[in-house]
């Protein structure tokens, strides 16, 4: 017995020493606090170019703020007096520094066309905005990947190839559509001939008014990322461990819901998320097509008005917006595939 129990502690001090699960759980668990810095740093740089950008675009915009803000018909004095009010006498350092320490606060300045602060004219067309682009998102996901997948599993080594050049011609034709385009296309379709959608805005009808300008954000994109994840599809398809599960004889939902479905995610994610900016930027368009009173059709009317505060405002939430959107997107990217964390 000593010795076996002396044999023991020799081996003990010769082999390492066992991990600690729960040592183990806080070193993986690591990863994501390295993963989530990086992205952060990346939304913090993001706000302050935007920052940046907002104070300087605004001044390139031709014509004199102080003379929009105080009116056509107001003298030089009233000019003047309107020009210390927004604080556009003082140097540009200065200018900047107060944008600066306002943005912090909270404070993103008074709006004259909307005669409100800014923060309340943004806020209140943000959900709006917000709401129509994850929508067109969900339904790009929705309809998109099922599709891509379908078409490009029914395709297989050479199969069906005139499903293919349907296909192929037809969401090529349909993603070079610009937005506002295909919003003019459906308001003529669905709300002039066959009167079936309301044609623009309607706050009594919100669930209806919001199919249209859905619709056209989204079409487009359910074509691009269909064609990528029909080629995806194939690649996977064709890959080893997908040869060993049809080999062992798996069941069709499961073959392609539990081991090809998880590798398409990756790709079709990442694009969703650079589709989302880019549907941001084409709500502007489809916002004024529909009359919806969203973030675009708020910065056109800014424009026209040269309320620079408000296209400050209206400009460095659109970005923070897409910013914040993006960093969901890697975090649920991270999720499906840990392999991004490291």
């Amino acid at each position: 017995m000593e010795a076996q129990e002396q044999k023991r502690s020799t081996v003990n001090a010769v082999l390492p020493a066992r991990p600690n699960p729960t040592l183990l759980r806080r070193m993986a668990g690591s990863s994501w606090i390295g993963f989530v810095l990086n992205r952060a740093g990346g939304v913090l740089a993001t706000f302050v170019v935007a920052v940046i950008m907002t104070f300087l675009i605004v001044r390139l915009i031709p014509g004199d703020p102080a003379v929009s803000a105080a009116g056509q018909n107001a003298d030089l004095v009233r000019i003047e007096q309107v020009r210390q009010e927004l604080g556009l006498d003082l140097p540009m350092p200065v200018q900047f520094m107060n944008y600066v320490t306002g943005v912090l606060r909270g404070d993103l300045g008074f709006s004259f066309s909307l005669n409100s602060p800014v923060s309340d004219g943004v806020f209140s067309r943000l959900p709006f905005t917000a709401g129509l682009a994850v929508l067109a998102l969900l339904v790009v996901l929705v309809v998109a990947v099922p599709m891509g997948m379908s078409v490009g599993i029914l395709t297989r080594n050479g199969r069906r190839t005139w499903l293919g050049s349907a296909f192929g011609y037809g969401t090529a034709f349909l993603s070079a559509i610009p937005a506002y385009v295909m919003a003019t296309a459906l308001v003529l379709i669905f709300a002039i001939w066959l009167k079936a959608l309301p044609p623009a805005y309607s706050a009594g009808n919100i669930t209806a008014a919001i199919i249209l300008p859905c619709a056209a954000l989204s079409i487009a994109s359910i074509c691009s990322i269909a064609r990528i994840v029909r080629r995806e599809t194939a690649v996977v398809l064709e890959q080893d461990y997908m040869r060993t599960a049809r080999g062992w004889r798996v069941g069709t939902g499961r073959l392609y819901a539990k081991y090809a479905l998880p590798n398409l995610l990756t790709t079709t994610l990442t694009l969703s998320g650079i589709i989302m900016i880019g549907m941001l930027g084409g709500a502007i368009s489809v916002e004024l097509v529909f009359n919806w009173p969203g973030l675009g059709f708020g910065i056109v009317n800014a424009v026209k008005t040269k309320d620079y505060p408000l296209i400050q405002g209206i400009v460095l939430v659109l970005a923070m917006l897409g910013s914040i959107l993006t960093l969901i997107v890697d975090i649920v990217l991270a999720i499906v595939d840990p392999r991004i964390r490291g």
